[in-house]
């Protein structure tokens, strides 16, 4: 019997329009860094049904994120194509690493490049490396989230060669607010052009899901003379000292609403219903409040963030609590269809990276659940507002009302 390496349909339409420099655009879960792979395969003169070897290939590099590089997730993705980061068939071992360390490879030449997650947004220290590497490699990008502005394609369509660097790019299409002290940019122009750049490198993975997602907005109680009073005095009670920013009027805000009882017995009334539930949350407060909460019942307790890095749990019954910032990506969890966001997060890209975890090709599960927990207070509001546009919510513009 001959083996071969299956592929959806939808990722073999991707492989078809794929083309150096250009960003592979798929929904979390939708199978992208397969087909990532499968693209580099297939330039490299291999064949996926039936298999056969590719013909001399160049090393491959794949950037990743730190969790994806330490939880080895690309190794299992590397495996139907007989690749590995050690041992392989053939004369070299595939590079992974995360982020943080690009700068180590930006003296490496004819190799081929994966980036995975897009990090490359500005003008800093990850994007001049970028730079540095496409110039002599091949390479894609990988991402859920290509760019929610113009401006963060710019690397992208300097890295192909459109635009010679940052400025050029400013000097064509953007137009400042010159009422404003910083630079703020007010309207692009000549869009025409960006449009048909970018449909040369935007590769999207479209298709369409076995799944069907309920995101169910859940309303809890919050104290509201609390809130109303920190607002009036800007005091913090527990430092006994006045308030001395739109940040900290913000996390305190958020304090006083996410610690309601009635937050946190909804939250255990939808654990009991589901049994096995992911729960996502922001600080280190609501942490605390859900150990107190889940700790010493029939639930098995485990949580992933920058002070443990946990398995999922495998009992029948079980809570996985998960922080936002060390979480919402480059894992997944097929054994739920039940995710309880605690509390929302600021970035509405965030928050799509962490629905991504359960739905996933290879559930199990038809129906997938998200339940959004918030109150009716001001600042939950005005995060839920900037989160159905797309944007990130602005502490500063909340607190001073601009």
């Amino acid at each position: 019997m001959k083996m071969g390496i299956s592929l959806y349909k939808h990722q073999q339409d991707a492989i078809k329009k794929m083309r150096n420099g250009c960003i592979l655009c798929g929904d979390v879960g939708s199978g992208k860094s397969r087909t990532g792979l499968a693209y580099y395969f297939i330039q490299q003169g291999g064949k996926l049904e039936p298999y056969e070897k590719m013909n001399n290939p160049k090393r491959l590099y794949i950037i990743t994120t730190a969790r994806k590089r330490d939880e080895k997730e690309w190794e299992g993705e590397l495996v139907p194509f007989l690749l590995s980061s050690s041992q392989n068939e053939y004369d070299f071992d595939v590079v992974i690493d995360s982020w943080n360390n690009i700068k180590k490879y930006i003296e490496v030449k004819d190799a081929f490049f994966i980036f995975d997650e897009q990090r490359v947004v500005g003008s800093g220290a990850w994007v001049k490396a970028f730079y540095k590497i496409t110039k002599s490699n091949e390479w894609i990008l990988l991402s859920a989230t290509p760019g929610d502005t113009w401006m963060d394609y710019i690397p992208v369509f300097v890295a192909n060669g459109f635009y010679k660097n940052k400025t050029e790019f400013i000097n064509e299409h953007v137009i400042y607010d010159y009422r404003m002290k910083f630079p703020k940019v007010d309207r692009y122009i000549n869009t025409g052009r960006l449009l048909r750049l970018r449909n040369r490198i935007l590769v999207d993975m479209e298709f369409e899901r076995s799944t069907i997602i309920h995101h169910e907005d859940v309303f809890v109680e919050y104290d509201s003379r609390a809130y109303k009073d920190l607002f009036k005095y800007r005091w913090n009670n527990e430092k006994g000292e006045p308030i001395e920013n739109a940040s900290e009027l913000c996390y305190e805000a958020r304090k006083i609403v996410n610690s309601h009882p009635n937050r946190l017995n909804m939250v255990y009334n939808i654990a009991l219903e589901k049994n096995r539930v992911i729960i996502f949350y922001n600080f280190d407060y609501e942490l605390e409040l859900l150990h107190q909460l889940f700790d010493k019942t029939v639930f098995t307790v485990a949580e992933w963030n920058g002070h443990k890095h946990q398995p999922v749990p495998e009992s029948t019954r079980w809570v996985y609590f998960v922080q936002y910032t060390a979480g919402s990506e480059a894992w997944n969890c097929i054994t739920t269809d039940t995710i309880i966001f605690f509390s929302q997060n600021y970035s509405y890209k965030v928050m799509k990276q962490a629905s991504g975890r359960i739905n996933r090709l290879n559930t199990p599960y038809k129906d997938l659940y998200y339940y959004h927990l918030k109150s009716r207070s001001g600042i939950d509001v005005a995060i839920s507002k900037a989160l159905k546009s797309k944007k990130k919510f602005n502490e500063t513009r909340f607190v001073t009302g601009g």
